[in-house]
C-alpha cells in the first residue's frame, strides 16, 4: 500500500490543481510543499483561504521529482510557502526560478532569529519541525506571510496563531516529560535517516541515523556495521523505521545485531519527512509529533499514556 501512496497523492493533486476553470496566473490559492507546513497554514488561514499541498503522505521530499501538475500549481498560486534548507531537493530550482520572476514564494524555515541550525554549511539540517519550539516560530513566519498576502484577514490570523501556539506549548511540555522518563542509558534514538537531530537536541536524547540528513545518500556496509557495534555495546533495545524511507537498512541493522547475540526490536514507524494519512490525527503536525514522541518513549522503556498526548492515538 505504501508504494501506491505517491500515485494516489499525484492523482489527487492533479484534480485539485485543474478543478478551476481559470487556468491563468494567480488563481488565488496558497500552495505549500510539505504536509507540516500545509497543516500549520490551514490552522492559521482557516476556511477563508484554499491551501493546496504538493508533497503528500509517504513521499520523500529529498528525492521527489516535481510533477507537471505541481509546477502548474506553483505557477498559478497567489502565495507559495516551502521549507527551504535544501529539503525540497529537485523542486528547489522550480521554486527559485519562480521567486526570481517576482512570484511571492517564501522559505519559512530559513532566517529564523536565534535558531542555531544543525548540519553544516554545505547541507544544513532542514528538519526543524522536530523541535516543537522552533516550529512555533515557523508558525509565526507563516502567519506573517498569510497576513501580508491577505491583510483583510490579519486579525483572525493573529488570533488563530495564538491559539495554535498554546497547543504547541502544551505538546512541548508533554515531550519534555515523556523523554525524561526513558532510563538514561537507553536515551538513544536510531532511525533510518538523520531526521531527528533537532528533536534530540531539544529533548535530551542521542540520535543516530543509518543514512545522513538527506536520503539521497546511501548507507554503506561500514555505516551499518558501526551502528550494529554501537547498539550491541550500549544494549539499545529498539530501532525505528520511517514512513517515507525504505526499511531495508533498518532490517540489516536488526539482523546484524542478532548475529552478535543482541536482540534489537523494530520500535515502530515514525513520521519524519511526511505526516500520516490526510484527514487523520496523524495527518496533522500535532498528531504526527504526538505519535513520534509516544512511539519512541514506549519502545525505549519510558512512561507515556497508551493513547498519547491528547488521547487520540
Amino acid at each position: 500500500m505504501r508504494n501506491l501512496l505517491p500515485l494516489i497523492s499525484a492523482l489527487l493533486l492533479t484534480a485539485s490543481c485543474t478543478k478551476k476553470e481559470n487556468l491563468g496566473q494567480n488563481d488565488g490559492t496558497i500552495v505549500t510543499t510539505i504536509g507540516m507546513i500545509a497543516d500549520v497554514t490551514r490552522q492559521i488561514a482557516g476556511e477563508e483561504q484554499e491551501v493546496i499541498n504538493l508533497i503528500g503522505e509517504g513521499v520523500d521530499p529529498h528525492n521527489h521529482k516535481p510533477l507537471k501538475s505541481e509546477v502548474d500549481c506553483i505557477q498559478r498560486a497567489g502565495l507559495v510557502l516551502y521549507n527551504g534548507l535544501l529539503l525540497e531537493g529537485k523542486m528547489s530550482s522550480v521554486l527559485a526560478n519562480r521567486r526570481d520572476q517576482g512570484q511571492p514564494i517564501f522559505a519559512v524555515a530559513e532566517g529564523l532569529e536565534g535558531v542555531e541550525l544543525l548540519g553544516d554549511h554545505s547541507h544544513p539540517d532542514p528538519h526543524l519541525w522536530m523541535d516543537i519550539t522552533i516550529w512555533s516560530q515557523v508558525a509565526e513566519t507563516i502567519s506573517h506571510h498569510l497576513s501580508t498576502y491577505s491583510p483583510e484577514h490579519k486579525e483572525r490570523h493573529t488570533t488563530r496563531l495564538s491559539e495554535y501556539q498554546k497547543k504547541l506549548t502544551d505538546l512541548h511540555a508533554y515531550a519534555r516529560r515523556a523523554f525524561q522518563s526513558i532510563p538514561e542509558n537507553q536515551r538513544v534514538l536510531v532511525t533510518a535517516h538523520d531526521a531527528f537531530s533537532y528533536l534530540g537536541r531539544a529533548y535530551g536524547i542521542e540520535v543516530r541515523g543509518i543514512q545522513g540528513i538527506s536520503t539521497e545518500s546511501e548507507a554503506g556496509t561500514k555505516d551499518i556495521n558501526d551502528l550494529v557495534a554501537y547498539l550491541v555495546e550500549k544494549q539499545i533495545p529498539a530501532i525505528f523505521v520511517e514512513s517515507s524511507v525504505p526499511e531495508k537498512s533498518v532490517e540489516a541493522v536488526i539482523e546484524g545485531a542478532a548475529q552478535k547475540g543482541h536482540k534489537v526490536k523494530n520500535g515502530g514507524t515514525l513520521f519524519s519527512d511526511a505526516m500520516g494519512s490526510s484527514g487523520s490525527y496523524r495527518g496533522t503536525y500535532i498528531g504526527m509529533m504526538d505519535h513520534n514522541i509516544t512511539t519512541i518513549v514506549k519502545a525505549l522503556g519510558g512512561d507515556v499514556p497508551e493513547t498519547g498526548f491528547q488521547g487520540k492515538l
